[in-house]
Parts: C-alpha cells; structure tokens; sequence
C-alpha cells in the first residue's frame, strides 16, 4: 500500500535522525517552499499525530518512571500510536490529495527500539506488518550528525525526556541503525548532512523535493 511516484502524486514524506540532527527545522523550512509552490499537505509528527496517540506519547516520553519500561512495551505502545496516526489522520489526508511531512515514522521504530535497545528487527517487522500493511513513506529524509553534538544542541534548547537521557553508546547504535536502512532501502532515503548550515540543508532538501514536482 505504498504511493507511486508521479510528478502529479500526493506523497507522504518522513524525517528522521537522532535528537539534535535538525529534522524538525529543516521540515519547517520545506513547508515554507511548499507554500509557493501551492502543494497541499500537513505536518505531522510521531510519536503522537492524533489525540490518542499524543497520549501514548505522554507514557512514552515524558515520565521517569522508577519502573523500567521493558523494550516490548515500548514498542508495542509506539504501534499503538502508530495505527491511530496511520488511520485516522495520515491515510485520509493522503486520500483526500495532501502530500504528509511526518517528523519521525516506523524507521525510528527499527532505529531506537531496534538498534539501540538491540531487539531484532525482524520482531518489529511482525508488528509494523500486523499495522501498516506494506505502508511505507514515499521518501524519507535522514539528517545524519555526530552523536554528542544533536545532544549538546538538545540539552541546550529542553528538558530531556526518556529517551533522550540514555548514554551516548544507546545513540551510537541509533545512528548506525538509520545509515544501515539508508543503505537498505536506496531508492527511498536520502542522507542529509546534519552539519552543514542550515539554509544549505534546506536548499538540498528541496531539490530533493523538485524530483517530485
């Protein structure tokens, strides 16, 4: 259930990276050339998207519990968001003709629950399966950057959640995770240097985006 590429197609496009790589800026800024060019879509974000899903978000990100989630908690609730996300707002929005800027999708999902918390993904493909359907994102947008600099960045602008409190090792393998699925998957994924100025980021993507229009 996937969209086909076409210069006329409405398409649903992911960002992803590790905290700090910029993903959420360099949306913002997409959306500002898709405005003069007249595209119709809508941003959106995971974990979260929907009412129900923001919630899950909450018991995900924002409390340090003195219980440990276990990782198939983890990542049986990021589904969980997931599936309302995925029914209740990006498949109709697709239906309806919008082009979809999601921040983050099921690529997180192998990325951190996968390669970090070192569970296999062929476990979380049974789940993303169960779900999805075959669904997968038309293009998605990898901002790569050195760990301890998006942590440094991140610390500096917020409060970390918990997920973000995890030592530097956890986001080594998440960034490793990422470069290993830009390499699976080449046709979908493009990689981004996170370190590059920001406006040349942007202005990369963009062109990106022109293989569409």
């Amino acid at each position: 259930m996937t969209n086909s590429k076409c210069k006329t197609q409405n398409l649903f496009i992911t960002f992803e990276g590790i905290e700090g790589a910029g993903k959420s800026t360099v949306l913002k800024g997409i959306t500002e050339k898709l405005k003069e060019r007249k595209i119709d879509f809508i941003v959106t974000r995971e974990f979260g998207g929907t009412e129900i899903a923001e919630k899950i978000r909450e018991v995900l990100l924002n409390y340090h519990y003195a219980e440990k989630m276990c990782n198939d908690t983890e990542i049986l609730l990021a589904f969980a968001a997931r599936a309302q996300h995925l029914n209740n707002l990006i498949l109709p929005a697709l239906k309806a003709g919008k082009w979809v800027l999601c921040d983050r999708f099921t690529d997180t999902t192998y990325a951190y629950q996968g390669a970090g918390r070192i569970v296999s993904s062929e476990r979380i493909k049974i789940i993303e399966d169960w779900v999805q359907h075959g669904f997968k994102p038309d293009l998605t947008l990898l901002l790569d950057l050195d760990v301890n600099i998006g942590l440094e960045r991140v610390k500096k602008i917020r409060k970390l959640d918990r997920i973000e409190v995890e030592k530097s090792e956890f986001f080594e393998r998440v960034r490793s995770g990422y470069l290993e699925q830009s390499r699976n998957d080449p046709k979908r994924y493009r990689v981004l240097d996170g370190s590059k100025p920001l406006d040349n980021i942007i202005h990369e993507a963009v062109s990106i985006l022109d293989e569409f229009l």
